[in-house]
C-alpha cells in the first residue's frame, strides 16, 4: 500500500458572523456562523467566498467541536464551486477561551490545538471539474473575525 501524499490546493481566509447560539440540545451545544466574506488563492484557482454559506458547529460532550460547513466559492473567472466539509477542533482546556474568542487580535499558536477538515467540492465548470473527483484535507486555525485554512488534495 502506498504512503499518503498530498498537493497544495489553496489558502483561504474566511470572515464569519457573530454566532447564532442555539444552545445545549440533545446533540450538544450548537452555534451557527454565517460566512460574511473571504478569499482563497492557490496555484490553480483564486477567488472569493460568497456570503451564502456557513458553519453549523456543535460542541460535543467530550469538549471537541464538530464542524459542518457548506459554502460557495466564486473563482476570479466566474466559476461557482460548492464546498462542504466536516471536521474537528480540539483545544486544550487551558487555552480554550483564548482560541475560541474570534474578537481577540492576539491569537494562540495554531500548533497548540487540533483543527482539521475534509472538504469535498462540486462544480459544473469544465475548468474546475477536476475538483469533483478529489478528496481534500484542510488544516485550520481560528483568526480574528473568522477562520483560515491551508487545503491539500489527497493524491
Amino acid at each position: 500500500m502506498d504512503e499518503l501524499k498530498s498537493s497544495f490546493l489553496f489558502e483561504a481566509s474566511i470572515q464569519l458572523s457573530e454566532p447564532l447560539a442555539i444552545g445545549a440540545g440533545p446533540e450538544g451545544f450548537r452555534a451557527i456562523y454565517h460566512v460574511t466574506d473571504g478569499n482563497f488563492s492557490g496555484p490553480r484557482m483564486k477567488g472569493r467566498y460568497l456570503p451564502s454559506g456557513g458553519e453549523w458547529a456543535r460542541i460535543r460532550s467530550d469538549g471537541s467541536l464538530a464542524i459542518d460547513v457548506r459554502c460557495v466559492l466564486e473563482t476570479d473567472d466566474g466559476a461557482l464551486i460548492y464546498m462542504t466539509y466536516g471536521g474537528r477542533i480540539v483545544v486544550p482546556a487551558e487555552i480554550q477561551a483564548q482560541v475560541m474568542d474570534m474578537t481577540a487580535s492576539e491569537r494562540p499558536d495554531p500548533s497548540a490545538y487540533y483543527f482539521r477538515v475534509a472538504p469535498l467540492f462540486e462544480t459544473a465548470s469544465p475548468e474546475y471539474a477536476w475538483l469533483n473527483g478529489i478528496q481534500a484535507i484542510g488544516v485550520g486555525q481560528i483568526i480574528q473575525g473568522g477562520v483560515a485554512y491551508k487545503f491539500y488534495a489527497i493524491d
